[in-house]
């Protein structure tokens, strides 16, 4: 399958890789390739330079959002959230209509002062959330791009478990899926199924994105906590 993966940051890196391994044809999208690849330093988040690590995977391509939109049958928003919307807007809307896009983002909102800062794990005060309660990221993509098939997923825990879920406790804890499209919906879970989750949980339309977008919160207060990333949520019966 063509797919196209939107970010070039962990996420991204870590999708465009797994799918890669799975023989699927993968194109990265950025805004600038050429600027992409001419970073010689690590990003804000401390991701090695992405031509260093294009280089490790031959088999993945680099294109502007529009051209790995266009040709691909599938796509992944691995963009930070707060640019997401825009990153969307520059892949088109025409290239995004009726396709699967699954949104693995966080609305993470950098630019608003926080009255008491809360540190992030990196030291620095954590973001807050916008949207937040009464609408999310996911509905906003899907009203600003309303013929894509909008699948909100992923976004509870770090890059390195969503397409490795069994380099923790075996596989066994839980991924969550919101969409308005029930075909969109199978395809997301069969490449959930494909990373190698087993516990997917449907919690029904997208407002439901809400609620999976509010646990970034408790993500970073774990992270804190616990001292690193490599833990996820085991929804017990």
């Amino acid at each position: 399958m063509k797919i196209a993966v939107l970010g070039t940051g962990a996420v991204g890196r870590a999708h465009a890789a797994r799918l890669d391994e799975l023989g699927h044809q993968v194109t990265v999208g950025t805004r600038d390739p050429g600027a992409t690849l001419a970073r010689t330093g690590a990003d804000t988040m401390g991701n090695a330079p992405f031509a260093a690590w294009l280089a490790e995977h031959p088999g993945i391509r680099l294109a502007r959002f529009a051209d790995a939109a266009e040709d691909a049958e599938l796509l992944i928003n691995a963009t930070a959230g707060h640019t997401s919307l825009a990153a969307l807007k520059a892949a088109g809307s025409g290239n995004l209509a009726g396709k699967t896009l699954i949104d693995a983002a966080t609305p993470n909102d950098f630019t608003t002062p926080v009255p008491v800062p809360m540190p992030s794990p990196w030291g620095t005060p954590a973001p807050i959330l916008d949207p937040v309660n009464t609408d999310s990221l996911a509905e906003q993509i899907q009203r600003a791009h309303p013929e894509a098939k909008v699948v909100k997923t992923l976004n509870t825990l770090a890059a390195h478990l969503m397409t490795a879920p069994a380099t923790l406790g075996d596989g066994d804890h839980t991924v969550f899926l919101s969409s308005d499209h029930h075909d969109a919906k199978q395809q997301a879970g069969a490449l959930l199924a494909a990373y190698g989750w087993r516990d997917i949980i449907d919690l029904g339309d997208l407002t439901t994105a809400r609620g999976t977008e509010m646990i970034q919160p408790l993500y970073l207060a774990l992270t804190r906590a616990l001292g690193h990333e490599h833990f996820n949520i085991k929804i017990i019966r």
